[in-house]
């Protein structure tokens, strides 16, 4: 019995675990969305720049809401990158 009490508990500390920690260790897309729209309010950029942003921002923003917090920040900071921030 002891054994598979123990078992039981190191199985469920090796799932929880890495789990918590995935969630943990991302930061939520919704703030770098909100940082791309601050950075583009101030922004000076030529129609092609302003295009690219925009392009950007709806891509980081289906991808935010995909729940895809890496690649919504990968275009985010593409689009922040282009308005030099």
């Amino acid at each position: 019995m002891k054994k598979l009490v123990l078992a039981f508990a190191l199985g469920t500390i090796a799932v929880a675990n890495p789990l918590s920690f995935a969630f943990a260790a991302q930061t939520p897309c919704e703030d770098m969305l909100k940082t791309v729209r601050a950075a583009e309010k101030t922004a000076t950029l030529n129609a092609a720049d302003k295009t690219k942003v925009s392009e950007l921002e709806t891509k980081g923003t289906e991808r935010c809401n995909a729940d895809d917090d890496k690649r919504a920040d990968d275009f985010f900071a593409q689009a922040l990158k282009i308005m030099g921030k």
